[in-house]
């Protein structure tokens, strides 16, 4: 064998020693998984989407148009010459007329929850937030820990603007109120915080059904259609049960007065954030439990 051919082998170029292994104290990275790092990355995440900004808007400019057209177009015997029942029925009051938008703001950020969790799944994106984040579980607190406030935050202003923008359309008629009348601002701040649980409530529902047509099918028709339903039953057992359906006990929430047949504000909170968070415990339990 020819000398210099004798000096390749035994010499080997550093591109061709493959006996050197990683130091695995320079490799790894230096960067842990913790909660607040993954609360940042949904907050940046939530904030990047187009649909964020514009469902956030729907749901603040329904609440506000509503309201406000509510207020302006109420009449005492509205009822009585044929006009649309509530504006003029006897349980009208002005925080009441102001929220009217509440239903379509509630259905805006409930889609928008679902869309924020099941969204991943339809395009995919979920596996590479879980291989980030293997223990998984921080990834929906975090989703409902970033849109859970925002719309707390944003429907809260939107409720106050509805009641400010409305409230010259109710000069001297009865049921006119003002900020500092007892329960309103209570009423106003109960809608906010009926809202940021609506929103949260999506988060779980997607996240539990991972379809985001199937989630917000069923978020529609726990809030609205559930309660319609529910009159089939016999008047006994109805009675007894509907005041505790999530749509009922959320509205108890921001309501002024209390009804005989509804329930106070503070059970109506404990009841709705029961049902959100027996949602959330079982959307926690399948993304554990199974595969994205």
């Amino acid at each position: 064998m020819p000398t210099t051919a004798l000096r390749r082998i035994q010499r080997p170029g550093r591109h061709t020693n493959l006996s050197a292994a990683p130091d695995p104290h320079t490799s790894a990275s230096p960067y842990k998984v913790t909660g607040r790092r993954v609360l940042r990355s949904e907050w940046a995440k939530f904030w990047s989407l187009r649909s964020s900004w514009i469902t956030l808007g729907v749901a603040v400019f329904l609440l506000v148009l509503f309201g406000a057209i509510a207020s302006y177009t109420y009449s005492p015997d509205a009822t009585a010459t044929g006009g649309p029942p509530g504006a003029g029925s006897g349980d009208s009051d002005a925080v009441s007329l102001a929220l009217t938008g509440v239903t379509f703001a509630s259905l805006a950020v409930g889609v928008l929850g679902v869309l924020l969790a099941a969204g991943e799944y339809s395009t995919g994106m979920i596996r590479s937030t879980l291989a980030a984040v293997p223990r998984r579980l921080p990834v929906l607190w975090s989703k409902a820990a970033v849109i859970g406030p925002i719309a707390l935050v944003l429907t809260s202003i939107g409720a106050l603007a509805a009641f400010l923008l409305g409230s010259p359309g109710l000069d001297g008629e009865k049921i006119a109120l003002s900020l500092g009348d007892d329960g309103v601002l209570r009423s106003l701040a109960g809608a906010g915080v009926y809202l940021a649980l609506v929103a949260v409530f999506g988060v779980a529902l997607g996240m539990l059904l991972r379809s985001s047509a199937g989630a917000i099918a069923v978020l529609v028709g726990t809030l609205l259609i559930l309660p319609g339903l529910a009159t089939l039953l016999p008047d006994s057992l109805y009675d007894t049960i509907n005041p505790y359906f999530p749509g009922n006990a959320g509205s108890a929430v921001y309501a002024l007065h209390q009804s005989s047949d509804s329930l106070s504000p503070g059970a109506g909170l404990a009841v709705f954030a029961g049902w959100v968070a027996l949602t959330l415990a079982g959307a926690a339990y399948r993304l554990v439990k199974s595969d994205a």
